[in-house]
């Protein structure tokens, strides 16, 4: 995929493809998340029609006036139906659920992303949908790694129901392209941080320490502080989601990531010199068992 981005690079405020998607329709789900509302915009930008999916009942401020906004709830199938329609390719980054609360209902978290992508796939099989493009986690689809950075064909052995129902939408992609002929690109996507992300939902933990660093507040840190990820910024992450549109080769599943990895306690130290305001207040609570230890991409595949 050669149009992917230098690690940690910004890229400016303009399409990050070179091909035009003038007159493409285009079905972002989880439009008004931070992952979403960043590819919807890079998507108008660069003339798509783009409709996107989301829980909130007003149109987002952060989304580019150009998108339609349509309000719904991931399990009204006959929302998602309406919203389907039409498209030409949907760009699935919706999830019902995060790592840390998923082993506590795996039930409800199966029904909440894995059984309603497979009503999903079932309108877009029959709205004979292009080309489904879907973020899974690179960061608990592997699990505990034994190796560093960790290759696509690495075991897949989750440690959270979360990563295990990604699994199962990548297995569900797979089948459906078989039966029916649509295809998919998975993307592992690592740790994104960057604009529009806010630091007082569940995941985040840039988002999260900067703004309680910038409000005077202590920064939480679960367990040691020498838990390791690879955090990519949402640019970068953007022109692998439309790069992986336009991709038609035999990889079906690449990770997504900076391939560099920094601990916890390394991020605090970053956010300190940024800042400038000498050392932070830190507040430790106990490890989370949903947490690998070290979890760092290898991103060979998808920069080749």
């Amino acid at each position: 995929m050669s149009n992917y981005t230098e690690v940690g690079s910004i890229a400016a405020e303009t399409p990050v493809n070179s091909r035009s998607m003038s007159g493409l329709r285009c079905l972002v789900l989880g439009g008004g998340g931070f992952l979403g509302t960043n590819l919807s915009n890079a998507l108008a930008a660069d003339g798509a029609e783009v409709q996107a999916f989301g829980r909130s009942t007003s149109y987002p401020d952060s989304l580019d006036q150009r998108i339609v906004w349509t309000a719904g709830v991931f399990g009204d199938a006959e929302a998602l139906a309406k919203a389907v329609a039409g498209q030409d390719v949907v760009f699935h980054l919706i999830s019902g659920s995060v790592p840390e609360s998923s082993n506590r209902e795996p039930a409800a978290d199966l029904a909440a992303n894995g059984l309603t992508t497979l009503h999903l796939l079932e309108i877009c099989r029959a709205e004979r949908i292009r080309k489904i493009v879907f973020t899974s986690s690179g960061g608990t689809v592997y699990g505990i790694p034994t190796r560093i950075p960790i290759p696509e064909t690495a075991p897949t052995d989750p440690i959270a129901a979360y990563g295990i129902n990604k699994l199962v939408i990548e297995k569900y992609l797979a089948l459906y392209r078989r039966l029916y002929d649509i295809d998919f690109q998975v993307l592992r996507v690592a740790n994104p941080y960057g604009r529009f992300q806010v630091g007082y939902k569940k995941q985040g933990v840039v988002a999260a320490m900067l703004q309680r660093a910038i409000n005077h507040e202590p920064l939480e840190i679960w367990g040691t502080g020498e838990v390791v990820r690879d955090f990519i910024h949402v640019d970068d992450v953007v022109a692998a989601l439309i790069e992986g549109f336009y991709y038609d080769g035999p990889h079906k599943v690449m990770n997504v990531g900076s391939g560099i990895g920094l601990s916890v306690n390394q991020v605090v130290h970053h956010i300190e010199a940024v800042l400038g305001a000498g050392p932070l207040r830190v507040i430790r609570r106990p490890g989370r068992v949903a947490d690998v230890p070290v979890n760092v991409l290898d991103i060979t595949l998808i920069t080749q």
